[in-house]
């Protein structure tokens, strides 16, 4: 095992990966921006080291700077969290190349299913339904045109090597294609330095449906049950619940064996996650993210798996030491992402942090990294913290998120939290009717 780990993140995904280690035994490195120099994780990390100014460019994207760091401090194994560099397979294989354990998957595991054509290609080889669409990058409005065609209007062009909605132009009927497919390309260009885009299909009410995955580096791997992330605003989640209220046992059992088993045909190591878009009772396949996912902790609480803890172990070389039957899903858990955001415009809304009070109680879990006098930066991405309940069933969950909602205290700042209030008081969401589009028209953003 690790006798020291370096986290090359913040926040608090820094401060959940700290917190696994130590109940390891494992000592940590923080490494911060001169604007988290108060941060929580560095006030609790056995070490800290500062990497640079502000800007993430400058700072958490500094690859020389994170490897010095840990080389000075003799850290075993370098965590990269979610976001930044966690799905940078130069920054894996730099990792590995100095001397320390990357914890997170290979660089050609990272490389392969960052790069959306190969991705799919690699969930029909290993036996994942995906959605129709075109086998390659398209690199002609003549032929993004016979696509169309082919396939049926409405589809939807996206970067090959996007996320998070940049790169993606959804195109109604052929007059709108060449339009459409030149501004994603230029979209996908400026944000990935990639030009490359493929076409698909386009659902017009799939719900967004995620299967956890854990592997080993001994040929075992297990899926951790499904989370149903279809509350979205312009493509971030907001709310994600565990397990689907869409999906009925066997509908579950069936697609998470099914990527259970194509992780073993890949050889896949360490956490992951499979999305879905589903309608009317099929799945097609659309990205794998291969890192610890924001909303992990509601898997965890159905699941009783420590998947921080674990993605540790199986980095270090340990097996599973468990299997698909032991892993026994109970009741139903809900995460609500708190954004330092207007919640009426959604305008980011940094500042320093009068008052603060997290919720508690049975089945009560808040991971977050603020605390009274902290003040949270403009540099960074707005959600401050998670709020995460846990239910023997569905409306036990609702009942117990509507109270601790009505608990949490963050003062001096505006929150989503408002948001978060209003959709617990709506019909359709209590009685899990809503698809991907859903939370837009819901808070004004399209009709």
């Amino acid at each position: 095992m690790f006798e020291k780990v370096l986290i090359a993140n913040r926040g608090e995904i820094a401060l959940r990966i700290h917190r696994a280690c130590k109940e390891m035994g494992i000592s940590t490195v923080a490494v911060h921006s001169t604007a988290d120099a108060d941060a929580m994780h560095v006030r609790l990390a056995d070490e800290a080291v500062c990497i640079g100014p502000p800007p993430s460019k400058d700072s958490y994207l500094n690859i020389q700077a994170i490897l010095s760091a840990a080389t000075i401090t003799g850290a075993d194994a370098i965590h990269p969290g979610y976001g930044f560099l966690s799905e940078n397979a130069n920054f894996a294989e730099m990792v590995e190349e100095h001397g320390f354990t990357f914890i997170g998957p290979t660089p050609e595991h990272i490389r392969m299913m960052g790069d959306k054509i190969t991705a799919k290609r690699i969930a029909e080889e290993t036996g994942m339904p995906v959605v129709p669409g075109s086998k390659g990058s398209v690199d002609s409005v003549a032929d993004a045109l016979a696509i169309g065609e082919e396939f049926g209007y409405p589809v939807i062009v996206k970067a090959t090597a996007g996320g998070g909605g940049r790169g993606m132009q959804l195109v109604r009927n052929p007059g709108e294609m060449e339009v459409n497919w030149k501004t994603a390309r230029t979209e996908a260009l400026a944000a990935f330095g990639n030009a490359d885009v493929y076409i698909e299909k386009f659902l017009t009410k799939p719900r967004h449906i995620e299967i956890q995955v854990l592997c080993d580096t001994h040929g075992n791997a297990v899926h951790v049950g499904e989370r149903d992330c279809s509350l979205q605003r312009r493509n971030q989640k907001v709310l994600e619940e565990a397990p689907s209220p869409a999906l009925n046992e066997a509908q579950r059992k069936e697609i998470g064996e099914t990527v259970a088993d194509a992780m073993r045909k890949m050889k896949y190591r360490g956490v992951g996650t499979v999305e879905f878009l589903y309608e009317n009772g099929e799945f097609f396949f659309i990205e794998m993210n291969t890192r610890l996912q924001v909303e992990h902790p509601i898997s965890e609480m159905i699941s009783g798996l420590d998947l921080a803890r674990e993605q540790i172990r199986v980095a270090s070389g340990a097996p599973l030491g468990y299997t698909q039957d032991d892993i026994k899903f109970q009741g139903h858990s809900i995460e609500c992402r708190i954004n330092a955001e207007d919640p009426e415009n959604f305008m980011p809304c940094p500042g320093k942090i009068t008052d603060y009070h997290a919720p508690g109680g049975l089945s009560v879990r808040v991971d977050s990294a603020l605390y009274s006098g902290y003040s949270v930066p403009p540099h960074y991405d707005s959600m401050i913290a998670k709020l995460i309940v846990h239910g023997n069933n569905r409306n036990e969950c609702l009942m117990r998120l509507r109270r601790a909602l009505g608990e949490y205290v963050i003062g001096g700042i505006k929150t989503s939290i408002p948001l978060h209030q209003k959709l617990l008081e709506n019909a359709d969401f209590i009685n899990g009717d809503y698809d991907i589009k859903w939370l837009e028209k819901f808070v004004g953003l399209t009709d």
